[in-house]
């Protein structure tokens, strides 16, 4: 027979404050016994971890890169193809990056000198559109006005190829050099205007109505409120503008002439060098990379939205 014992509910209520020392038997062991120790991770397994990790992010790209290289030598066995295979251009390349900055005319300079020249139309005409562009985004994001003015003339004016803008460039500036400039300026300010127009307007009303509790000044608004909110947006917007500006600088330096890498490309198809050609296809997507990723390196380093408690 089971007899059950009934404590009355204070009873039970001191049981179960009592210290464990005051606990019979078994039970006052096992409430008193540590934790258990949680066992450490061994090396071996956190070395073959990062070694899968580095496994996953290097060879995928070798692979790709592999397979390009791959299809380029099929494609230059073909028969009349006219395209040289991997090693004869290596050889090219090694040979035209041991002087990138030779200078034996006007027209006749290395690598080096193109690249540099066409990066520094870039710097221009990008800093024009940027120093015009991001105020205005401001600005349109701010004023309802002004929004609803201007709105119709960008979605107007933005799907317009930016080379058909370079005419325009060279009637009014009378010259080459400005009127790429030009081209980059229009390109590049569509993106840094539509987006820092989209993330003034994404700012949370509740940050501005308390900015009006407190009778802060535009400029105080503007500088703590809006620029950090907008940051994100502003430099998206800065990261478009730079890739499109690289892809344009190329088409019009071929059709305007003078120094940089996209005369070159012209100036040794003029030559049927198609060697130098593949070389400046690389080179061209190299240094655009390189742009990008230290764009988004930079926008990384203002998001909020990666950054863990």
């Amino acid at each position: 027979m089971v007899s059950a014992v009934f404590h009355s509910p204070l009873e039970a209520s001191a049981a179960s404050t009592a210290s464990p020392s005051s606990l019979p038997g078994t039970l006052a062991a096992v409430t008193a016994a540590p934790a258990p120790v949680r066992a450490e991770p061994k090396p071996g397994r956190d070395w073959r971890g990062h070694g899968r990790s580095l496994a996953l992010a290097v060879l995928p790209p070798l692979f790709g890169l592999g397979l390009l290289v791959l299809v380029w030598m099929l494609v230059a066995q073909s028969t009349g193809s006219g395209i040289p295979g991997p090693l004869e251009t290596w050889r090219q390349a090694v040979e035209l990056f041991s002087d990138p900055f030779y200078r034996k005319g006007p027209n006749d300079q290395g690598v080096g000198w193109n690249l540099l020249a066409s990066l520094e139309r870039v710097a221009l005409g990008f800093g024009l559109a940027a120093a015009v562009g991001i105020p205005a985004g401001f600005a349109l994001g701010r004023s309802v006005l002004l929004g609803r003015m201007f709105n119709p003339l960008i979605s107007l004016l933005r799907p317009v190829s930016p080379l058909a803008w370079l005419p325009i460039g060279l009637l009014v500036f009378k010259g080459a050099n400005p009127a790429a400039i030009w081209t980059i300026f229009i390109c590049s300010i569509w993106p840094m205007i539509i987006n820092t127009a989209v993330g003034v307007q994404r700012v949370p009303q509740d940050y501005l109505n308390v900015a009006r509790v407190l009778n802060l000044s535009e400029w105080k608004i503007l500088t703590t409120i809006l620029l950090p909110s907008v940051l994100p947006y502003m430099l998206t917007g800065v990261r478009l503008a730079v890739g499109t500006a690289w892809l344009v600088i190329v088409a019009a330096e071929m059709l305007t002439g003078g120094v940089g890498i996209g005369f070159w490309v012209w100036d040794e198809w003029n030559n049927l060098n198609v060697k130098n050609i593949i070389i400046a296809i690389f080179v061209i997507g190299i240094v655009g990379l390189l742009l990008e990723a230290a764009l988004i390196k930079l926008a990384s380093a203002f998001s909020y939205e990666d950054v863990k408690s």
